[in-house]
């Protein structure tokens, strides 16, 4: 029997790197598609078909809400069918979801898109990729968290603009088909390859670390009473509402100030940084507590919007949205780590699923939001300033611990 040392984790040959290149694959494909080519989608549609944009920008609020309500029963899915075949089946429907969206005649059959591409979100989203990685890695899980989800921001650096030229080159229903079958032909084979458990692991730290392996299945109530958890969720929760207000008001806020090929800039350069956030957290990150690196990164994130809101100097203006971008992706790349270091192994997948479909519930109203604060103030002043106070309030939410770790590992142990 093989058995898995901390040692491993150091080493090039280690098979959890190729669990984290297999990751890395998933979260590209799944942020392309599923988050950032939303907006490909909603213009050629609408091009296509002459479909309203309310229309395809409600099937993408039901995409997101229903994926906030699937990932939940991930620990049960992985319990039941297992890692690999959830993956697969995630695949699976995110596969036929991109075709379906290149096909469609119907709007009818937008919702079956969308809906599929729910049920892939939860075979290949963040929930998933963090349960397995947290099974492989105990010293260097920060990096390898960082590392796989550097693959969602680089599926919107890369994917999308690739969308964009196939589109205008070969057509929409060619270029989403041509995408799928590179999809399918690249994830298949890394996933039946390198994704599964560790066979045995028997690490032991100084406090002597539980065994990692196949999440238990763990009853989401006691998760719901723990104040671990929700000082984790709601600070989270309202950092990502504040996000992705920015994020879907950016261009519309910068373009007065600064030009259109400026703000399309910002958005390049915010991206840019995203992913050289992750890198650099990922190397230290093992070595920090989870919890004040993460209320850091919020307070920059307020700091960048205050002084975003003072200037209208394009340097500092495009400083500050590099400044805002290196902890965006640091966002998902927190909770996994708070989650193994305060509630366990145990419910590690039942306290991913739960924290994602809240914090997903809550962000989905950060750009309506921001937008009904625009409206009634005029401008973009009041807006992003609550923003601003949003993330100061996460922060201070995020360094309240409630109890000690060991009372919280015991408080959800599951029962015999």
């Amino acid at each position: 029997m093989v058995v898995a040392t901390s040692l491993d984790e150091f080493s090039l040959g280690y098979r959890g790197w190729r669990v984290v290149l297999a990751c890395f694959l998933m979260a590209f494909f799944m942020f392309g598609f599923g988050l950032y080519g939303q907006g490909v989608y909603l213009a050629e549609l609408q091009r296509a078909h002459g479909w309203p944009g309310t229309l395809v920008s409600a099937a993408s609020t039901f995409s997101f809400l229903l994926t906030s309500i699937l990932v939940i029963f991930t620990d049960d899915l992985l319990a039941r069918i297992g890692l690999r075949a959830l993956i697969l089946c995630g695949l699976i429907a995110l596969g036929a979801s991109t075709a379906l969206l290149g096909l469609m005649q119907a709007p009818w059959q937008l919702y079956l898109a969308y809906a599929l591409m729910s049920v892939g979100w939860t075979g290949m989203g963040s929930v998933v990729i963090a349960t397995v990685l947290n099974s492989w890695f105990e010293r260097r899980r920060g990096l390898a968290l960082s590392l796989a989800f550097n693959g969602a921001t680089c599926g919107g650096i890369i994917l999308v603009p690739v969308l964009l030229a196939l589109s205008g080159s070969i057509g929409f229903r060619s270029a989403m088909l041509a995408a799928t079958i590179v999809m399918v032909v690249l994830v298949l084979p890394v996933v039946v390859v390198f994704t599964g458990w560790p066979v045995e692991t028997a690490l032991n730290s100084a406090e002597g670390s539980p065994r990692r392996g196949k999440p238990a299945r763990h009853s989401r109530k006691e998760l719901l009473a723990n104040a671990s958890f929700w000082t984790m969720v709601l600070p989270i929760a309202f950092a990502l509402l504040a996000q992705m207000g920015f994020i879907i008001h950016q261009v519309t806020f910068l373009e007065p100030l600064i030009g259109r090929a400026s703000a399309g800039l910002a958005v390049t350069i915010m991206a840019a940084m995203a992913v050289v956030g992750r890198l650099t957290l990922g190397l230290f990150v093992d070595r920090l507590d989870p919890r004040l690196a993460c209320a850091v990164s919020m307070i920059s994130q307020a700091a960048a919007l205050l002084v975003l809101l003072q200037s209208t100097s394009p340097a500092v203006l495009l400083g500050c949205c590099a400044l805002y971008g290196f902890s965006i992706g640091n966002m998902i790349t927190f909770p996994p780590l708070i989650i193994q270091r305060e509630i366990g192994s145990t419910a590690f997948a039942a306290a991913m699923g739960l924290g994602t479909s809240i914090g997903g519930i809550v962000s989905a109203f950060g750009p309506g939001i921001v937008g009904l604060v625009r409206s009634a103030s005029g401008d973009y002043t009041m807006a992003f300033a609550m923003c601003a106070a949003l993330d100061v309030l996460a922060a201070g939410l995020v360094l309240w611990r409630p109890g000690r770790k060991a009372e919280t590992k015991r408080n959800l142990a599951p029962s015999p």
